[in-house]
């Protein structure tokens, strides 16, 4: 049995962190989270210590070390800028860490962190849930048991649309959330050089507040991307269905499936974890690359091979 901490508790992501520890059989010993809206613990943890102020949840940590009741795990499901300073506390309190996405929101913050896992002994492992989604598992497999010099078009489509809350939170704050290709999606961005390969081109046509689009030329692939957080740019047929999210896939024309199970993977990424088998921080920064280089692209507007929902983006201003 494995002994964790969580830092972010009262995130919405928290709960899949708090079910994955215990479904693995391990065992939540104290969290924080400068708000109190923590009562989800009682479902998973209800003896777990809790903390509002970091300061007493950093003395509790050493003191359980130092009564020989270690952490061996730092759970981060905080605001993404602050997910660098916490990986930094989870290695020096001499626990592995495993982290949210984004796991940083510059390529740079890795390289350091990587100095301190040598420093430690201790390793950094992210969540990138959608290289163990069966279905994009299929799709490697299937791009790497196929012609070597085979180039594949595929359009990425992925709208989730929030609410007005969304731009007042630290969400939509650039310099806290990194933006909506790092908020939204890193995940994506992730799975595609996964299975893909390196960036050779990152082409920008439109970045706004809640919207952004664009072209990467990858190893293997030409890639149309969009995504929003926009009710608006839902397409009609998702409207009617009362959808509030939509999920495409499409390669060579034919849609790849992976909506269903997209939420569910956490309990399973912590077990690859457990194995020894986590994506550790070489495995997270292309992704992080990619979505900085987003962030401060110049916009190249609507010229060349652009994904289509990105004129219907502008049309609509």
């Amino acid at each position: 049995m494995k002994t964790f901490a969580i830092i972010g508790a009262a995130g919405f992501i928290a709960p899949r962190h708090m079910k994955a520890i215990r479904d693995t059989e391990n065992v939540l010993l104290t969290a924080f989270d400068k708000s109190d809206s923590v009562g989800v613990m009682d479902s998973y943890f209800p003896e777990a210590n809790f903390f509002t102020e970091f300061e007493r949840f950093d003395r509790h940590v050493d003191k359980l070390r130092r009564e020989g009741n270690q952490v061996d795990y730092v759970s981060i499901c905080s605001p993404n800028y602050l997910h660098d300073a916490h990986i930094r506390f989870g290695l020096r309190s001499h626990a592995h860490v495993i982290c949210e996405k984004p796991l940083v929101l510059n390529p740079w913050n890795i390289d350091a962190l990587s100095e301190i896992e040598s420093e430690t002994g201790k390793r950094v492992y992210n969540i990138l849930q959608l290289r163990l989604h069966p279905s994009l598992v299929a799709l490697k497999k299937k791009v790497e048991e196929g012609p070597a010099d085979k180039i594949y078009d595929v359009d990425l489509s992925y709208i989730t649309s929030r609410g007005k809350w969304y731009n007042i939170s630290w969400k939509g704050d650039v310099s806290k959330s990194g933006g909506i290709a790092t908020n939204i999606g890193i995940h994506f961005f992730d799975a595609l050089t996964w299975i893909f390969g390196a960036v050779k081109r990152n082409i920008v046509h439109l970045h706004e507040a809640n919207s952004a689009a664009g072209y990467l030329d990858l190893k293997r692939a030409r890639v149309r991307w969009f995504l929003s957080t926009d009710f608006n740019t839902l397409p009609e047929e998702a409207k009617l269905r009362n959808k509030r999210t939509y999920r495409s896939l499409q390669m060579e024309g034919e849609e790849i499936e992976f909506s269903d199970g997209f939420t569910d993977l956490h309990t399973q990424s912590y077990q690859h974890i457990l194995d020894g088998n986590g994506f550790g921080l070489s495995e997270a920064y292309p992704s992080i690359e990619i979505a900085h280089n987003i962030r401060t692209a110049p916009i190249a507007g609507l010229t060349g091979d652009y994904h289509p929902f990105a004129k219907r983006t502008l049309e609509k201003v």
